[in-house]
């Protein structure tokens, strides 16, 4: 029963303390408002009464939430639940939430065993087991605390119910400490993808909390982590951005790669967000490639932490040799073709945006290759070469170049739509390299970066004092 409950989405949303943004925390309205944005589960926090109660409440002084200096340990329940919170809710105990939510399956529990230095109370888990047990919530709550010793006696207790270490520091994960627990939550200050792969590579799931102060704007970063959960105070944007994550397909990708375009192109802070920008990318500078994700018609590479890019017209470093010879050449309609329709995308070429005229010649601005097909962004959108013919301009262009190597590419890469005659200018210059297929694949594409990048300097430059952004 684990397996169905426990992660049936990319990442869990978990309400801290409900949603204490928009009602007082831990209360059920906080609860309710968390679970109608989207939390699939909500985190509170445990106290024992003086009489054995579980109380439900982050301080064990109650003076923040009631405006009373009273210490849940040194009082009765029935004394404690006469404390009212700002929506006039009571001290609610752990009993009351199961049996107050009994009934609706949606409502899940992470439940804080708070204890002391000293590991009191000493029955804590004992009680959370008996109440689960009452209440037959085994499928429906998960347990994490800072004590370790705390999720020991649960693992003991109610061991199929997961068990979640919380820690502040990296020098609390030790195995030691992994033998007792199912999971890890771990500060957003400390997170790292690495860490989150090493974790993950040890069979343990890897949650992230915040405090109290939590920014919203750091679900744009959190959301490009390969986490399975989050501890958050705003359980809709965390919803939000769960089902947009789990819409994506999401490929690992360990490639070199190169945007072969005229201008450099924006890179996003997650693929979700295309608002999110940083600083542009440039035409031809050497990028590695990590992952790559497809969302909404779309399709975009990692080239770094926190750093998107759409993969329309970044060339992997295998396709380098057949997409840098087509840059900046002329294509017109093949005679036979009446007019050609355009796309957004040449890795989704759904959206149409225009069409291509004959008897009109266009400059190409980017090029995408990939197996068995060859894409041209011009002035309309993208457009499959098929229907058109390459012209090879005179060597004001450095076009010797390019026709060099479009002669010298292998002839499953080299496609049969150039225009020979309107090229011969170019022939003249034309000599005989070393073929690309005598070459490793990375020295070639980077003798092509290296070539490119000064035979397109001036344009390159331009783009850039023209278009720049600051990321």
């Amino acid at each position: 029963m684990l397996g169905i409950f426990y992660f049936t989405t990319g990442f869990v949303v978990v309400g801290h303390r409900g949603d204490p943004i928009n009602a007082p925390e831990e209360t059920f309205q906080s609860d309710d408002i968390a679970f109608s944005q989207g939390a699939n589960y909500v985190e509170l926090d445990l106290h024992r009464s003086a009489d054995g109660v579980l109380v439900i409440s982050h301080d064990r002084d109650l003076q923040r939430i009631t405006g009373q200096s009273v210490i849940v340990s040194s009082q009765p329940f029935a004394q404690l639940q006469t404390l009212h919170q700002a929506n006039g809710e009571p001290m609610h105990s752990l009993d009351e939430l199961f049996a107050h939510y009994q009934n609706n399956p949606n409502a899940r529990f992470l439940l804080e065993t708070k204890k002391t230095a000293a590991g009191n109370p000493k029955d804590m888990e004992a009680l959370i087991a008996q109440s689960v047990q009452k209440y037959h919530m085994q499928d429906r709550v998960m347990v994490h605390s800072f004590s370790l010793e705390s999720l020991k006696e649960m693992q003991k207790l109610l061991p199929d119910v997961p068990r979640i270490f919380i820690v502040g520091s990296l020098k609390r994960i030790n195995f030691d400490a992994l033998q007792y627990v199912t999971a890890i939550n771990i500060s957003s200050e400390l997170v790292t993808p690495d860490l989150v792969n090493q974790l993950h590579a040890l069979g343990k799931k890897v949650f992230v909390w915040d405090e109290m102060t939590e920014k919203q704007q750091s679900w744009n970063y959190i959301v490009n982590l390969p986490i399975d959960g989050v501890v958050t105070n705003y359980p809709a944007i965390g919803a939000s951005y769960q089902k947009m994550k789990d819409d994506a397909r999401l490929d690992a990708i360990n490639e070199d790669g190169a945007l072969i375009s005229t201008k450099p192109v924006v890179t996003f802070t997650n693929p979700y967000r295309p608002d999110l920008t940083r600083k542009k990318l440039t035409p031809f500078k050497q990028v590695h490639v990590s992952q790559k994700i497809d969302i909404d018609n779309q399709a975009f590479y990692q080239i770094g932490e926190n750093r998107f890019v759409s993969a329309d017209a970044v060339n992997l470093n295998n396709t380098l040799p057949t997409a840098s010879v087509f840059l900046n050449q002329t294509v017109r309609l093949k005679g036979s073709v009446p007019m050609h329709v355009a796309y957004a995308s040449p890795l989704y070429p759904e959206r149409t945006t225009g069409m291509i005229l004959p008897n009109t010649n266009y400059q190409i601005q980017a090029v995408r290759a990939m197996s068995g097909a060859l894409w041209f962004k011009l002035k309309p959108g993208w457009v499959q070469s098929s229907g058109l013919l390459v012209r090879f301009k005179s060597m004001a262009n450095d076009s010797h170049f390019a026709l060099n190597r479009y002669l010298t590419l292998p002839a499953d890469q080299r496609i049969s739509t150039v225009d020979l005659n309107a090229s011969l200018p170019a022939l003249k210059y034309f000599h005989h390299p070393i073929a690309p297929e005598t070459k490793a694949a990375d020295n070639l594409g980077q003798d092509i970066l290296a070539h490119a990048k000064v035979m397109f300097a001036p344009l390159i430059m331009s783009a850039n004092a023209t278009n720049k952004l600051e990321g």
